[in-house]
Protein backbone atom coordinates (compact mmCIF):
# COMPACT_ATOMS: atom_id res chain seq x y z
CA UNK A 1 0.00 0.00 0.00
CA UNK A 2 2.79 2.35 1.03
CA UNK A 3 4.70 1.76 -2.37
CA UNK A 4 1.74 2.78 -4.61
CA UNK A 5 0.52 5.46 -2.52
CA UNK A 6 4.29 7.11 -3.15
CA UNK A 7 4.50 6.20 -6.21
CA UNK A 8 1.76 4.91 -8.20
CA UNK A 9 -0.34 6.76 -10.46
CA UNK A 10 -4.38 7.95 -10.83
CA UNK A 11 -4.79 4.63 -12.69
CA UNK A 12 -2.97 2.58 -9.91
CA UNK A 13 -4.74 4.08 -7.68
CA UNK A 14 -7.88 4.06 -8.86
CA UNK A 15 -7.85 0.40 -9.88
CA UNK A 16 -7.01 -1.03 -6.05
CA UNK A 17 -9.78 1.51 -4.79
CA UNK A 18 -12.61 0.04 -7.43
CA UNK A 19 -11.12 -3.29 -6.88
CA UNK A 20 -11.69 -2.88 -3.12
CA UNK A 21 -8.32 -3.84 -2.22
CA UNK A 22 -7.93 -0.13 -0.10
CA UNK A 23 -10.57 2.10 1.42
CA UNK A 24 -11.04 5.85 0.55
CA UNK A 25 -10.89 6.29 4.00
CA UNK A 26 -7.55 4.37 4.38
CA UNK A 27 -6.07 6.16 1.48
CA UNK A 28 -7.37 9.67 3.09
CA UNK A 29 -6.23 8.67 6.51
CA UNK A 30 -2.77 8.05 4.59
CA UNK A 31 -2.08 11.11 2.74
CA UNK A 32 -3.45 13.30 6.06
CA UNK A 33 -0.66 11.51 7.61
CA UNK A 34 2.56 11.59 5.57
CA UNK A 35 1.04 15.49 5.44
CA UNK A 36 2.06 15.73 9.11
CA UNK A 37 4.95 13.99 8.66
CA UNK A 38 7.40 15.60 5.88
CA UNK A 39 5.35 18.91 4.93
CA UNK A 40 4.70 20.17 8.57
CA UNK A 41 7.60 18.51 10.07
CA UNK A 42 10.72 16.70 8.64
CA UNK A 43 11.94 18.05 5.41
CA UNK A 44 9.02 20.46 6.14
CA UNK A 45 8.15 21.11 2.10
CA UNK A 46 5.26 23.59 3.43
CA UNK A 47 4.09 23.11 0.35
CA UNK A 48 0.60 22.58 2.15
CA UNK A 49 -1.58 25.72 3.71
CA UNK A 50 -4.54 24.19 5.43
CA UNK A 51 -6.49 20.46 5.27
CA UNK A 52 -10.15 19.99 5.14
CA UNK A 53 -10.86 19.10 8.61
CA UNK A 54 -14.02 16.17 7.92
CA UNK A 55 -12.22 15.10 5.23
CA UNK A 56 -12.07 11.29 6.48
CA UNK A 57 -15.68 11.67 6.56
CA UNK A 58 -16.48 12.37 3.33
CA UNK A 59 -14.21 9.76 2.15
CA UNK A 60 -16.49 7.37 4.29
CA UNK A 61 -19.00 8.93 2.38
CA UNK A 62 -17.82 7.88 -0.76
CA UNK A 63 -16.44 4.48 0.01
CA UNK A 64 -20.25 3.80 0.92
CA UNK A 65 -21.56 4.93 -2.53
CA UNK A 66 -18.65 2.45 -4.13
CA UNK A 67 -19.85 -0.38 -1.78
CA UNK A 68 -23.68 0.24 -2.96
CA UNK A 69 -22.13 -0.31 -6.82
CA UNK A 70 -21.84 3.22 -7.51
CA UNK A 71 -18.89 4.90 -9.22
CA UNK A 72 -18.27 8.13 -10.49
CA UNK A 73 -15.64 7.12 -12.83
CA UNK A 74 -11.57 6.53 -12.45
CA UNK A 75 -11.75 10.11 -10.08
CA UNK A 76 -13.54 8.32 -7.40
CA UNK A 77 -11.80 8.59 -4.24
CA UNK A 78 -8.74 10.06 -5.08
CA UNK A 79 -7.62 12.65 -3.32
CA UNK A 80 -6.60 16.27 -4.79
CA UNK A 81 -5.13 19.37 -3.51
CA UNK A 82 -5.86 22.64 -5.18
CA UNK A 83 -4.29 25.93 -5.42
CA UNK A 84 -4.82 28.48 -2.73
CA UNK A 85 -6.32 30.69 -5.18
CA UNK A 86 -9.55 28.41 -5.62
CA UNK A 87 -12.32 29.06 -4.29
CA UNK A 88 -14.11 25.90 -2.09
CA UNK A 89 -17.36 26.28 0.01
CA UNK A 90 -16.57 23.56 2.61
CA UNK A 91 -14.85 26.44 5.00
CA UNK A 92 -11.11 26.50 3.40
CA UNK A 93 -9.73 29.97 3.02
CA UNK A 94 -8.66 31.15 -0.37
CA UNK A 95 -6.01 33.57 0.25
CA UNK A 96 -4.31 33.91 -3.04
CA UNK A 97 -0.80 33.85 -0.60
CA UNK A 98 -1.98 37.10 0.57
CA UNK A 99 -1.52 38.06 4.01
CA UNK A 100 -4.82 40.91 3.55
CA UNK A 101 -6.75 37.80 2.57
CA UNK A 102 -5.46 35.17 4.84
CA UNK A 103 -8.69 34.66 7.22
CA UNK A 104 -10.84 34.95 3.75
CA UNK A 105 -13.54 32.04 3.51
CA UNK A 106 -15.29 32.04 0.03
CA UNK A 107 -19.09 31.83 0.21
CA UNK A 108 -19.51 29.69 -3.16
CA UNK A 109 -17.36 27.16 -5.23
CA UNK A 110 -15.41 27.49 -8.57
CA UNK A 111 -16.70 25.52 -10.95
CA UNK A 112 -13.54 23.16 -11.53
CA UNK A 113 -14.32 22.19 -7.55
CA UNK A 114 -17.63 21.27 -8.48
CA UNK A 115 -16.42 19.56 -11.69
CA UNK A 116 -14.15 17.12 -9.58
CA UNK A 117 -16.24 16.69 -6.51
CA UNK A 118 -18.67 15.38 -9.70
CA UNK A 119 -16.28 12.82 -10.78
CA UNK A 120 -15.36 11.76 -7.51
CA UNK A 121 -12.38 13.40 -6.67
CA UNK A 122 -11.60 14.07 -2.83
CA UNK A 123 -10.69 17.67 -1.69
CA UNK A 124 -7.78 17.23 0.70
CA UNK A 125 -6.79 21.02 1.22
CA UNK A 126 -5.22 23.66 -0.24
CA UNK A 127 -1.65 24.12 -1.69
CA UNK A 128 0.68 27.08 -0.78
CA UNK A 129 1.18 29.47 -4.15
CA UNK A 130 3.61 32.43 -4.79
CA UNK A 131 1.67 35.27 -3.68
CA UNK A 132 -1.14 36.35 -6.09
CA UNK A 133 -0.01 34.27 -8.22
CA UNK A 134 3.99 35.87 -8.26
CA UNK A 135 2.12 39.03 -8.94
CA UNK A 136 3.49 41.33 -6.18
CA UNK A 137 7.06 41.94 -6.34
CA UNK A 138 9.58 41.99 -9.13
CA UNK A 139 11.89 40.22 -6.81
CA UNK A 140 10.01 38.38 -4.98
CA UNK A 141 11.27 34.18 -4.70
CA UNK A 142 8.74 31.80 -6.15
CA UNK A 143 6.99 29.90 -3.32
CA UNK A 144 7.39 32.93 -1.02
CA UNK A 145 3.64 34.12 0.01
CA UNK A 146 2.52 36.21 3.94
CA UNK A 147 -0.13 34.24 4.16
CA UNK A 148 1.85 30.96 3.52
CA UNK A 149 5.66 31.63 4.09
CA UNK A 150 8.12 29.48 1.76
CA UNK A 151 7.39 26.35 -0.22
CA UNK A 152 11.01 23.92 -0.23
CA UNK A 153 11.83 21.69 -4.05
CA UNK A 154 11.48 18.43 -2.60
CA UNK A 155 13.76 17.34 -4.97
CA UNK A 156 16.84 19.97 -3.85
CA UNK A 157 15.17 20.57 0.01
CA UNK A 158 15.74 24.32 -1.48
CA UNK A 159 13.28 26.80 -1.77
CA UNK A 160 12.26 27.76 -4.92
CA UNK A 161 13.82 30.92 -6.75
CA UNK A 162 13.15 33.82 -8.50
CA UNK A 163 11.11 32.89 -11.91
CA UNK A 164 9.82 29.39 -11.06
CA UNK A 165 5.92 30.51 -11.45
CA UNK A 166 3.40 30.39 -8.72
CA UNK A 167 1.83 26.51 -8.63
CA UNK A 168 5.31 25.89 -6.29
CA UNK A 169 3.21 24.25 -3.56
CA UNK A 170 0.93 21.99 -6.31
CA UNK A 171 3.66 21.06 -7.69
CA UNK A 172 5.61 19.99 -4.48
CA UNK A 173 2.56 18.44 -3.02
CA UNK A 174 2.59 15.82 -6.07
CA UNK A 175 6.63 15.75 -5.97
CA UNK A 176 6.81 14.77 -2.56
CA UNK A 177 3.41 12.49 -2.69
CA UNK A 178 1.51 14.51 -0.28
CA UNK A 179 -1.20 13.62 -3.00
CA UNK A 180 -1.71 11.90 -6.26
CA UNK A 181 -2.59 15.10 -7.98
CA UNK A 182 -2.66 18.82 -7.60
CA UNK A 183 -4.49 21.65 -9.85
CA UNK A 184 -2.61 24.72 -10.21
CA UNK A 185 -3.05 27.98 -12.12
CA UNK A 186 -0.90 29.21 -15.13
CA UNK A 187 -0.73 32.75 -16.88
CA UNK A 188 2.79 32.55 -18.51
CA UNK A 189 4.85 29.89 -16.33
CA UNK A 190 3.19 29.05 -13.47
CA UNK A 191 2.61 25.16 -14.07
CA UNK A 192 5.05 24.21 -16.44
CA UNK A 193 8.03 26.04 -14.46
CA UNK A 194 6.86 24.29 -11.28
CA UNK A 195 6.28 21.42 -12.88
CA UNK A 196 9.48 20.77 -14.17
CA UNK A 197 11.45 22.02 -11.53
CA UNK A 198 9.97 19.69 -9.19
CA UNK A 199 10.05 16.31 -12.11
CA UNK A 200 6.59 16.02 -12.38
CA UNK A 201 4.12 16.25 -15.38
CA UNK A 202 2.26 19.79 -15.49
CA UNK A 203 -0.41 20.67 -18.19
CA UNK A 204 -1.83 24.02 -18.85
CA UNK A 205 -4.89 24.03 -21.30
CA UNK A 206 -6.25 26.26 -23.93
CA UNK A 207 -7.29 29.39 -22.21
CA UNK A 208 -11.28 28.63 -22.55
CA UNK A 209 -10.82 25.08 -22.25
CA UNK A 210 -10.90 24.96 -18.52
CA UNK A 211 -13.35 27.53 -16.33
CA UNK A 212 -11.38 30.02 -14.61
CA UNK A 213 -14.84 31.33 -12.54
CA UNK A 214 -14.05 31.18 -9.27
CA UNK A 215 -10.55 31.31 -9.17
CA UNK A 216 -8.63 34.77 -7.88
CA UNK A 217 -7.54 36.37 -11.28
CA UNK A 218 -4.45 37.37 -11.99
CA UNK A 219 -4.94 38.23 -16.63
CA UNK A 220 -8.18 37.22 -17.14
CA UNK A 221 -6.82 36.83 -21.21
CA UNK A 222 -4.37 34.12 -20.24
CA UNK A 223 -5.33 32.47 -16.96
CA UNK A 224 -5.84 28.81 -16.76
CA UNK A 225 -5.96 26.16 -14.39
CA UNK A 226 -4.96 22.87 -15.04
CA UNK A 227 -3.53 19.39 -13.47
CA UNK A 228 0.31 18.50 -12.29
CA UNK A 229 0.39 14.46 -11.86
CA UNK A 230 2.80 11.96 -12.63
CA UNK A 231 2.01 10.88 -16.16
CA UNK A 232 0.68 12.07 -18.99
CA UNK A 233 -2.54 9.86 -18.65
CA UNK A 234 -3.05 10.72 -15.63
CA UNK A 235 -3.54 14.25 -17.01
CA UNK A 236 -6.14 12.70 -19.71
CA UNK A 237 -7.89 11.82 -16.78
CA UNK A 238 -8.01 14.81 -15.21
CA UNK A 239 -8.74 16.65 -17.98
CA UNK A 240 -11.81 15.03 -19.04
CA UNK A 241 -13.29 15.53 -15.79
CA UNK A 242 -12.63 19.50 -15.66
CA UNK A 243 -12.58 20.15 -19.72
CA UNK A 244 -16.22 21.98 -20.94
CA UNK A 245 -18.24 25.43 -21.59
CA UNK A 246 -18.95 26.87 -18.19
CA UNK A 247 -21.59 30.34 -19.01
CA UNK A 248 -19.65 31.80 -15.79
CA UNK A 249 -16.69 32.07 -17.70
CA UNK A 250 -17.87 33.37 -21.31
CA UNK A 251 -14.49 32.86 -22.57
CA UNK A 252 -14.84 29.24 -23.17
CA UNK A 253 -18.41 29.47 -24.84
CA UNK A 254 -15.70 30.40 -28.00
CA UNK A 255 -13.24 27.41 -27.00
CA UNK A 256 -15.44 24.35 -26.91
CA UNK A 257 -12.80 21.43 -27.06
CA UNK A 258 -13.94 18.46 -24.69
CA UNK A 259 -10.81 16.17 -23.71
CA UNK A 260 -12.30 12.63 -25.08
CA UNK A 261 -12.10 10.07 -21.72
CA UNK A 262 -10.59 7.35 -24.73
CA UNK A 263 -7.92 9.43 -26.42
CA UNK A 264 -5.25 7.36 -27.50
CA UNK A 265 -1.62 7.75 -28.30
CA UNK A 266 -0.38 8.36 -31.75
CA UNK A 267 1.86 6.05 -33.23
CA UNK A 268 5.44 8.03 -33.37
CA UNK A 269 5.79 7.63 -37.05
CA UNK A 270 2.67 9.38 -37.50
CA UNK A 271 4.02 12.38 -35.62
CA UNK A 272 6.28 15.69 -36.65
CA UNK A 273 7.36 17.80 -33.99
CA UNK A 274 8.99 21.24 -34.67
CA UNK A 275 11.74 22.64 -32.97
CA UNK A 276 11.84 26.63 -32.17
CA UNK A 277 15.46 27.89 -32.04
CA UNK A 278 15.80 31.70 -32.63
CA UNK A 279 14.99 33.77 -29.66
CA UNK A 280 13.48 29.74 -28.37
CA UNK A 281 15.99 27.19 -27.51
CA UNK A 282 19.15 28.59 -28.95
CA UNK A 283 19.28 31.38 -25.77
CA UNK A 284 22.51 31.76 -24.06
CA UNK A 285 20.31 30.76 -20.94
CA UNK A 286 19.56 27.56 -22.16
CA UNK A 287 23.24 26.95 -23.55
CA UNK A 288 23.70 24.45 -20.62
CA UNK A 289 21.21 22.47 -21.16
CA UNK A 290 21.69 21.61 -25.44
CA UNK A 291 23.15 18.08 -24.91
CA UNK A 292 20.46 16.82 -22.61
CA UNK A 293 17.77 18.58 -24.92
CA UNK A 294 19.81 17.11 -27.86
CA UNK A 295 19.38 13.98 -26.23
CA UNK A 296 15.99 13.51 -26.01
CA UNK A 297 15.66 14.90 -29.62
CA UNK A 298 17.60 11.70 -30.74
CA UNK A 299 15.80 9.48 -28.91
CA UNK A 300 12.53 10.64 -30.37
CA UNK A 301 14.50 9.96 -33.32
CA UNK A 302 14.94 6.47 -33.18
CA UNK A 303 11.45 5.75 -31.98
CA UNK A 304 10.35 6.82 -35.67
CA UNK A 305 9.07 10.37 -34.80
CA UNK A 306 9.84 13.45 -37.14
CA UNK A 307 11.68 16.07 -36.01
CA UNK A 308 11.84 19.07 -38.39
CA UNK A 309 14.97 21.44 -36.57
CA UNK A 310 14.84 24.34 -36.95
CA UNK A 311 11.00 24.88 -37.29
CA UNK A 312 10.75 28.71 -35.35
CA UNK A 313 8.59 31.69 -35.10
CA UNK A 314 8.38 34.14 -37.66
CA UNK A 315 8.13 36.86 -34.71
CA UNK A 316 10.23 35.00 -32.23
CA UNK A 317 12.44 38.23 -31.76
CA UNK A 318 9.81 40.37 -31.06
CA UNK A 319 7.69 38.82 -28.96
CA UNK A 320 11.27 37.85 -26.75
CA UNK A 321 11.59 42.11 -26.44
CA UNK A 322 7.85 43.12 -26.52
CA UNK A 323 7.11 44.79 -23.18
CA UNK A 324 3.71 44.80 -22.97
CA UNK A 325 0.74 46.43 -20.46
CA UNK A 326 -1.51 43.74 -20.33
CA UNK A 327 -0.07 42.04 -16.63
CA UNK A 328 -0.80 45.50 -15.17
CA UNK A 329 -4.16 46.79 -16.53
CA UNK A 330 -5.99 43.68 -16.70
CA UNK A 331 -4.79 42.56 -13.09
CA UNK A 332 -5.95 45.61 -11.86
CA UNK A 333 -9.04 45.27 -13.64
CA UNK A 334 -9.91 41.43 -12.40
CA UNK A 335 -8.88 42.23 -8.88
CA UNK A 336 -11.17 45.18 -8.24
CA UNK A 337 -13.65 43.08 -9.46
CA UNK A 338 -13.00 39.95 -7.95
CA UNK A 339 -12.96 41.85 -4.25
CA UNK A 340 -16.44 43.32 -5.53
CA UNK A 341 -18.07 40.23 -5.97
CA UNK A 342 -16.86 38.72 -3.26
CA UNK A 343 -17.81 41.23 -0.74
CA UNK A 344 -15.00 42.58 -0.13
CA UNK A 345 -13.42 39.79 1.86
CA UNK A 346 -11.61 40.85 5.37
CA UNK A 347 -12.24 44.25 4.48
CA UNK A 348 -9.98 44.65 1.03
CA UNK A 349 -11.99 46.58 -1.82
CA UNK A 350 -10.02 47.04 -4.10
CA UNK A 351 -6.28 47.19 -5.40
CA UNK A 352 -5.57 50.11 -3.96
CA UNK A 353 -7.29 49.20 -0.56
CA UNK A 354 -4.65 45.81 -0.70
CA UNK A 355 -1.76 48.05 -1.40
CA UNK A 356 -3.23 50.79 2.02
CA UNK A 357 -3.44 47.50 3.73
CA UNK A 358 0.35 46.03 3.03
CA UNK A 359 2.28 49.82 3.39
CA UNK A 360 0.30 49.43 7.00
CA UNK A 361 2.36 45.97 7.85
CA UNK A 362 5.55 46.32 5.96
CA UNK A 363 6.10 42.79 7.58
CA UNK A 364 3.70 40.75 5.14
CA UNK A 365 5.65 41.93 1.76
CA UNK A 366 9.32 41.81 2.66
CA UNK A 367 10.15 42.34 -0.57
CA UNK A 368 7.67 45.11 -1.72
CA UNK A 369 4.90 45.44 -3.81
CA UNK A 370 6.44 46.95 -6.55
CA UNK A 371 3.74 45.00 -9.01
CA UNK A 372 1.22 45.81 -7.43
CA UNK A 373 1.87 49.88 -7.66
CA UNK A 374 2.61 49.27 -11.10
CA UNK A 375 -1.07 47.92 -11.55
CA UNK A 376 -2.65 50.39 -9.82
CA UNK A 377 -1.44 53.20 -11.89
CA UNK A 378 -3.17 51.64 -14.92
CA UNK A 379 -5.87 53.43 -16.41
CA UNK A 380 -8.29 50.65 -17.10
CA UNK A 381 -9.38 48.17 -20.09
CA UNK A 382 -10.82 51.44 -22.08
CA UNK A 383 -7.27 52.71 -22.37
CA UNK A 384 -5.90 52.70 -26.07
CA UNK A 385 -2.24 51.41 -25.24
CA UNK A 386 -3.80 48.61 -23.35
CA UNK A 387 -5.93 47.35 -26.34
CA UNK A 388 -2.90 48.11 -28.81
CA UNK A 389 -0.87 45.83 -26.59
CA UNK A 390 -3.04 42.83 -26.09
CA UNK A 391 -3.52 42.94 -30.13
CA UNK A 392 0.15 42.84 -30.45
CA UNK A 393 -0.01 40.26 -27.71
CA UNK A 394 -2.00 37.91 -29.97
CA UNK A 395 -0.20 38.93 -33.12
CA UNK A 396 2.97 37.61 -32.39
CA UNK A 397 2.25 34.81 -30.21
CA UNK A 398 -0.47 33.07 -32.20
CA UNK A 399 -0.30 34.69 -36.14
CA UNK A 400 3.12 35.16 -36.47
CA UNK A 401 4.65 32.70 -33.30
CA UNK A 402 2.81 29.51 -32.79
CA UNK A 403 0.14 29.07 -35.31
CA UNK A 404 2.76 30.23 -38.21
CA UNK A 405 5.60 28.10 -36.95
CA UNK A 406 2.74 24.99 -36.98
CA UNK A 407 1.91 25.80 -40.40
CA UNK A 408 5.21 26.67 -42.14
CA UNK A 409 6.74 23.51 -40.64
CA UNK A 410 3.81 21.14 -41.14
CA UNK A 411 3.98 19.65 -37.70
CA UNK A 412 1.70 18.76 -35.08
CA UNK A 413 3.05 20.57 -31.67
CA UNK A 414 6.34 22.07 -31.11
CA UNK A 415 8.91 21.61 -28.67
CA UNK A 416 10.81 23.64 -26.71
CA UNK A 417 13.46 22.74 -23.44
CA UNK A 418 12.35 23.88 -19.80
CA UNK A 419 9.70 26.31 -20.03
CA UNK A 420 11.68 28.55 -23.12
CA UNK A 421 8.25 29.26 -25.04
CA UNK A 422 6.34 30.40 -21.57
CA UNK A 423 5.97 33.67 -22.70
CA UNK A 424 4.93 32.65 -26.05
CA UNK A 425 2.25 29.83 -24.95
CA UNK A 426 0.82 32.46 -22.46
CA UNK A 427 0.12 35.56 -24.67
CA UNK A 428 -1.43 33.07 -26.86
CA UNK A 429 -3.68 31.51 -24.37
CA UNK A 430 -1.64 28.42 -26.49
CA UNK A 431 -1.95 24.24 -24.14
CA UNK A 432 1.31 23.48 -22.67
CA UNK A 433 2.39 20.43 -21.49
CA UNK A 434 5.54 19.87 -19.96
CA UNK A 435 7.25 16.27 -19.28
CA UNK A 436 10.52 16.26 -16.96
CA UNK A 437 13.00 13.66 -18.27
CA UNK A 438 16.09 13.29 -16.14
CA UNK A 439 18.03 15.63 -14.88
CA UNK A 440 20.71 18.57 -16.88
CA UNK A 441 24.70 18.97 -16.36
CA UNK A 442 24.14 20.51 -13.43
CA UNK A 443 22.09 17.67 -11.65
CA UNK A 444 18.73 19.61 -11.20
CA UNK A 445 15.99 18.50 -13.04
CA UNK A 446 15.56 18.84 -16.53
CA UNK A 447 12.45 18.79 -18.63
CA UNK A 448 10.61 19.40 -22.12
CA UNK A 449 7.85 21.35 -22.43
CA UNK A 450 5.50 20.65 -26.07
CA UNK A 451 2.88 22.90 -27.23
CA UNK A 452 0.47 23.74 -30.15
CA UNK A 453 -1.90 26.11 -31.15
CA UNK A 454 -4.47 27.43 -28.82
CA UNK A 455 -7.89 25.08 -29.15
CA UNK A 456 -5.45 22.04 -30.20
CA UNK A 457 -5.40 20.35 -26.45
CA UNK A 458 -6.38 17.02 -27.74
CA UNK A 459 -3.99 16.99 -30.82
CA UNK A 460 -1.39 18.32 -27.81
CA UNK A 461 -1.94 15.37 -25.46
CA UNK A 462 -2.37 12.45 -27.90
CA UNK A 463 1.52 13.48 -28.70
CA UNK A 464 2.40 13.74 -25.09
CA UNK A 465 0.84 10.24 -24.78
CA UNK A 466 3.58 9.00 -26.65
CA UNK A 467 6.45 11.41 -25.89
CA UNK A 468 5.94 10.62 -22.32
CA UNK A 469 6.64 6.89 -23.25
CA UNK A 470 9.28 6.92 -25.63
CA UNK A 471 11.41 9.75 -23.05
CA UNK A 472 9.81 9.96 -19.47
CA UNK A 473 11.64 6.77 -18.46
CA UNK A 474 14.58 5.54 -21.03
CA UNK A 475 15.84 9.16 -20.97
CA UNK A 476 15.05 9.77 -17.48
CA UNK A 477 17.25 6.51 -16.33
CA UNK A 478 20.05 6.98 -19.15
CA UNK A 479 20.86 11.01 -18.12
Amino acid sequence: MNDLLLHGTISNLSDAIQARKMSIREVASWYVRRIASVDRAGAAFNAVRELVPDVEREAAHLDEELATGKSRGPLHGIPVLLKDNILTSDGLGAAGGAAALANFKPGREATIVRRLRAAGALVLGKANLTEFADYVSDVMPSGFSGAGGRVKNPQSGDEYGRGLGSSVGSAASVAASLAPFAIGSETQNSIQSPALASSVVGYKPSTGVVSRAGIIPLVPSQDSPGPLVRTVEDIVLVMTALAGPDAADTLGLECLHDIPSALQPRAPRQIRIGVPRRAMADRSDFAGLMPTFQAVLDELRKSGVSIVDPCDLPAAEQLQDVRSSVFPTEFKAAINSFLAENGSPSGIDSLQSLINWNEARPEAIPYGQSLLLAAQATRGLDDSQYRLDRRRDIYLARDAGIDAATKLGDVDVLMAPMAAAAKCTGKAGAPVLAIPVGKGPDGAPFGITLYAPRGKDAQLLQVGLTVFSIVGERIRAAI
